[in-house]
């Protein structure tokens, strides 16, 4: 992500694609070179569908605004099944924490480009799911 609007568009996209293919979104954090996020979708054999949607939808957009050729991500996603409670929490924390560890911000809630706006301090960003046990 290099620009403002990019970080608007990648987030605009993973509405459309999480509404398509009916992804909970729990957790996201956008950083400028990577995404992580935290989720659950109904059919596990749609999520690579998914992610390559997604993926590729963006690309596009940020080749063409960039004057940029070739792939953005390096490598295909990563996806792991969560099973434990305290494995969840750690999930959430290490994503939503993610710029205070790389020192791009000093909490989570000066970061504009994740979901603890949503889902610490109840903002509604029209994207992030109320995870439900």
């Amino acid at each position: 992500f290099r620009l403002q609007e990019d970080y608007l568009v990648y987030l605009s996209l993973l509405r459309r694609f999480k509404r398509k293919y009916k992804f909970k979104v729990y957790a996201y954090c956008l950083m400028p070179n990577h995404v992580h996020i935290l989720g659950e979708i109904g059919d596990r054999r749609m999520l690579s569908s998914f992610m390559h949607d997604l993926n590729m939808t963006y690309t596009r957009y940020f080749n063409g605004k960039h004057e940029k050729v070739g792939h953005l991500w390096q490598g295909r996603f990563k996806n792991k099944v969560i099973a434990k409670d305290e494995y969840l929490i750690q999930c959430f924390n290490y994503v939503e924490f993610n710029p205070v560890r790389a020192q791009l911000t000093q909490s989570p809630s000066e970061y504009p480009w994740n979901s603890y706006h949503a889902r610490v301090l109840g903002k509604n960003d029209r994207l992030t799911d109320t995870l439900v046990y």
